[in-house]
């Protein structure tokens, strides 16, 4: 698994209630334009075009946990996120996290594939494997 990157903003929203981590539809969009840490919102992100298998927005995160024992919380993601290419999908190098339910769609953070990805033989998957990636512990 690629290292995950908090985008700056992403603590301060949590603590100005702009995330509901038990309820809010938090989704992965891929981009081929590299995030910068002071980005806030999904749209100071380039996404790549919808089609082939992509949809704009990207996919919805499957959250196992969202709770707290002993006094620290985790927030974890159940499964994986798989786009299954009908055309082309891409170049993208990143696939960024953000908060579809937030009034500015918050952006989380991101992960960096290292080089640009394409998907052009038609049944080609990219896998992004999220299961069992934590993503915020506090205590």
């Amino acid at each position: 698994m690629v290292a995950f990157n908090k985008f700056n903003s992403f603590i301060e929203a949590i603590f100005e209630k702009k995330h509901d981590f038990s309820s809010d539809t938090f989704k992965l969009m891929l981009s081929n334009t590299a995030p910068v840490a002071t980005n806030t919102q999904k749209t100071d992100i380039t996404e790549i075009s919808a089609g082939s298998g992509y949809t704009a927005g990207g996919e919805a995160l499957t959250i196992t946990s969202s709770s707290q024992s002993s006094g620290t919380y985790s927030w974890i993601i159940t499964s994986d996120i798989t786009w299954t290419n009908s055309g082309t999908i891409g170049p993208f190098r990143y696939a960024v996290l953000y908060n579809d339910d937030a009034t500015n769609d918050e952006l989380v953070g991101w992960w960096d594939y290292g080089s640009s990805v394409t998907l052009s033989v038609v049944g080609d998957k990219f896998i992004a494997d999220m299961s069992g990636v934590t993503i915020i512990t506090a205590s």
